[in-house]
């Protein structure tokens, strides 16, 4: 059913014709509830300090966390000490926690560790955004710019700025769930735009995304991506679009004998990866992976964002930074 609806929602087709109706209802609802945070009748959590939403309104993921990722390292570049906060979707257990490095994934979700590992950044998880940040705020006062992983229709928490994250789909058909892919209407305002070059009829800056030329297991062991060409491999792949994970690989000139694709922030079972078949898998798997397989590659994707987006962004952040507290780098 997944995927006749992920192909549905490339087309306006008899499917999607068929739950039009509900995508209108879906619409009327949603619509309701932006207009009661506009009102006041619900009420947004402002922060003291800027607040950067990276989120999308595509449904199946479009590749927000790897943003989010070089996002955080562009702004300790710069000198700026920023933090993240997350549902930390998939996670057992609805607290308010601080992610460590060695944290469970299955506690905190597995983007939110994959990130406190990549950045080393400071790290909350909440079913309300609002109140991870509030907390990373009191742990790390000195925190100077906080990035929401996802939420743009999250409105509890207030943003300054909004980036929206598209891949290669665009739009789709340009309907609203569950006759199409988006959660709420496009075009909407947001700050800035990251799109493939491939998502035609999408305005924005262009991002690039491809394998990193290298593999690494749990160990820091690393190797080059070409050395697993002559191996055999099954690939594992549990986010949001497997199929488009093993096409990144057959490009990469690899071609595992078998391709395991599990849902989104799906578990592991031990019993399942029992074989001493080689193992690839993304770096979002391999945070859990590596718990039942520390010899599993795991493959890193890499960006390659067009430098006016950071020049954009940096505009608009020292913007809000100087207009809060005068200039704020360290």
């Amino acid at each position: 059913m997944r995927e006749a609806l992920q192909r549905a929602w490339l087309d306006r087709g008899a499917l999607a014709w068929l739950l039009r109706p509900i995508s209108l209802v879906f619409g009327a609802l949603a619509a309701a509830r932006r207009g009661l945070y506009r009102a006041g009748a619900l009420r947004s959590t402002r922060l003291p300090i800027p607040v950067i939403v990276v989120g999308n309104v595509l449904a199946g993921g479009a590749g927000k966390t790897p943003v989010v990722i070089a996002l955080l390292e562009h702004l300790q570049a710069q000198g700026l000490r920023a933090g993240l906060v997350s549902r930390g979707y998939g996670r057992a257990g609805d607290d308010c926690r601080e992610v460590a490095a060695d944290g469970d994934p299955h506690a905190v979700g597995d983007e939110p560790l994959l990130v406190k590992q990549r950045t080393g950044a400071p790290v909350f998880v909440a079913p309300r955004r609002a109140e991870a940040a509030l907390a990373l705020l009191r742990a790390y006062p000195a925190t100077q710019v906080i990035v929401s992983d996802d939420g743009l229709q999250h409105y509890a928490l207030a943003r300054d700025i909004e980036i929206c994250v598209f891949d290669e789909r665009g739009a789709g058909n340009g309907w609203l769930l569950p006759a199409g892919p988006l959660r709420e209407p496009w075009p909407r305002p947001v700050d800035l735009v990251l799109r493939p070059q491939q998502a035609t009829g999408i305005q924005g800056f262009t991002v690039r995304r491809t394998l990193s030329d290298y593999a690494l297991r749990a160990d820091g062991t690393r190797t080059p991506l070409s050395a697993l060409r002559t191996q055999p491999l099954r690939a594992v792949a549990g986010i949001a679009r497997p199929a488009a994970f093993f096409a990144m690989l057959r490009e990469r000139g690899l071609h595992p004998s078998s391709c395991t694709a599990l849902p989104d922030h799906a578990e592991f079972d031990a019993g399942d990866f029992a074989d001493a078949t080689p193992l690839v898998c993304t770096q979002k798997d391999a945070v859990k992976l590596w718990r039942l397989r520390s010899d599993a590659w795991a493959v890193p994707l890499q960006l390659d964002i067009e430098p006016a987006f950071w020049d954009a962004l940096d505009r608009l952040l020292h913007a809000k930074l100087s207009s809060r507290h005068g200039s704020q780098t360290a």
